[in-house]
C-alpha cells in the first residue's frame, strides 16, 4: 500500500499472563492478528514504535489502515481493539484484523465539524456536538481518516444529521436521522438560581471530624 502507516511485529509462540507481563517489562506489547480465512496469530510489537505511530493519528487509530509487517511479511490490517491499563493508561494489548483488497469492512469513522456556526458567532449560541463518529462499510483503499461537515451556516436551533454527510465510496450504516450537532441558545440563569448560588457561597463550611486537641482533651479526661 502506498503511503500506508507501517507497524513492525514479530510472531510469538508463548501465550498467557506470565509471558505477557514479561513482554511488557521488556518494552513490548502483546498483540494478535485475526481475520477471514486465517487462524489467530500471537504477535509482539515494540512499545516505543507503536506509541510513536499512534501519537501521529490524533485519536483516529481505529479508522486507519496499517501495513503490518510480521516477520518481514506485509499484511494489511486494522486495529480492532486497544486494551489499556486502568490507571497507568499504558497499552496492554492490541487486536489487529487482517483485511483484503476486495473485502468491504465495517468500522467507525470520526466526524469533524468545520467552521464556526452563525448562531454561535452572532447570537451567542453554543454548538452541541452529539455524535462524534459513524459506522461505515467501505473497501480498505477507500477508508477515510475522518468525515467532515461544514457547520458555518447553522443558526440558533438549527441542527445537522447523518443524512447531511457527503462521502464518496462509503456506505454509512448509522441511522440517517441521528443528530450530529445542533446550535442551542445560551443558558440564562434565573434569579432563583443566582440566589441559591449566593447562599451556597455564603454558607459556612461543615467541619468533618473533630480537632485533634479536642480528642486529646477527651481522652485525657
Amino acid at each position: 500500500m502506498e503511503n500506508s502507516i507501517k507497524i513492525t511485529a514479530a510472531s510469538r509462540t508463548t501465550t498467557g499472563k506470565g509471558p505477557a507481563r514479561e513482554m511488557r517489562r521488556n518494552a513490548n506489547i502483546p498483540a494478535v492478528i485475526y481475520g477471514k480465512g486465517r487462524d489467530p496469530q500471537s504477535l509482539a510489537i515494540g512499545r516505543s514504535d507503536f506509541d510513536k505511530v499512534v501519537s501521529t493519528l490524533h485519536g483516529e487509530v481505529k479508522s486507519t489502515v496499517f501495513d503490518l509487517i510480521v516477520d518481514g511479511k506485509s499484511t494489511t490490517a486494522l486495529i480492532r481493539e486497544v486494551q489499556k491499563h486502568p490507571t497507568k493508561l499504558t497499552v496492554q494489548h492490541v487486536d489487529f484484523y487482517e483485511v483484503h483488497a476486495g473485502e468491504k469492512i465495517h468500522l467507525d469513522v470520526p466526524l469533524k465539524l468545520i467552521g464556526i456556526p452563525e448562531g454561535v458567532r452572532n447570537s451567542g449560541g453554543v454548538l452541541d456536538h452529539v455524535l462524534r463518529e459513524v459506522e461505515v462499510e467501505v473497501l480498505p483503499r477507500h477508508v477515510p481518516d475522518h468525515l467532515e461537515l461544514d457547520v458555518t451556516h447553522l443558526e440558533l436551533n438549527d441542527s445537522m444529521h447523518v443524512s447531511d454527510i457527503k462521502a464518496e465510496n462509503v456506505e454509512i450504516l448509522t441511522d440517517m436521522g441521528a443528530t450530529i450537532c445542533s446550535v442551542i441558545p445560551p443558558r440564562v440563569e434565573t434569579e432563583e438560581e443566582v440566589g441559591e448560588e449566593i447562599d451556597a457561597a455564603d454558607a459556612e463550611p461543615e467541619i468533618i471530624g473533630r480537632p485533634k486537641d479536642d480528642e486529646a482533651e477527651e481522652s485525657e479526661g
